[in-house]
């Protein structure tokens, strides 16, 4: 595993993975949750989820022009992947997808990068159902874009969600950086350690 990768998987350990009892969005209830945006919206998070993000893509040869995902979870991972690319001097520009059309306006519901044509990179911060990423992938197919591949920093492997990713993703591979497991792990270590 790469130093970003690495400190990225510490960091969502740290300060994004709580234990206790919670809802989640899909109704229902966990001994754990993940928050990623504490770790992708912090300086150094943004910086090593960009860096791994682009270094996956990269290793998986998706060769994108842009990334993006529904707002909000894929916000973060869209601006410190695209600063970080143009860093490197591969510069992969970023787009967001709205839940909805704006009805003011250009009634966009692709905001940002829009070429038609173009190979993109679907990006979410967690997936359990995989329905916030499905709408990404049909937005931006509906849009015109090509989707290369699709990634998650964390799976939280619940049943069905990533078959459910997969089905819509294909033929583009799905992936994620870490399980929950994997943050799980390293979240007990540290503790552990303490």
């Amino acid at each position: 595993m790469g130093n970003a990768r690495e400190k990225l998987l510490g960091m969502l350990a740290a300060k994004s993975f709580r234990l206790g009892e919670f809802k989640l969005s899909s109704g229902g209830t966990s001994d754990y949750y993940i928050d990623c945006r504490l770790t992708t919206l912090d300086a150094e998070g943004a910086l090593a989820t960009g860096q791994a993000v682009l270094e996956e893509i990269g290793e998986r040869g998706w060769r994108a022009d842009a990334i993006g995902g529904l707002t909000m979870g894929a916000d973060p991972i869209v601006v410190a992947t695209s600063v970080i690319s143009a860093q490197h001097g591969s510069s992969i520009n970023g787009f967001l997808v709205r839940k909805a059309e704006k009805t003011h306006g250009t009634g966009q519901r692709v905001e940002g990068f829009r070429e038609k044509g173009a190979r993109v990179v679907i990006v979410d911060d967690v997936c359990t159902t995989g329905a916030s990423t499905v709408q990404a992938i049909e937005a931006a197919r509906e849009y015109g874009f090509v989707v290369a591949g699709v990634l998650c920093l964390v799976e939280r492997q619940e049943a069905g969600g990533r078959a459910y990713v997969e089905k819509a993703a294909a033929p583009a591979p799905f992936i994620a950086l870490f399980t929950a497991n994997d943050v799980r792990a390293e979240h007990v270590k540290a503790l552990e350690a303490k």
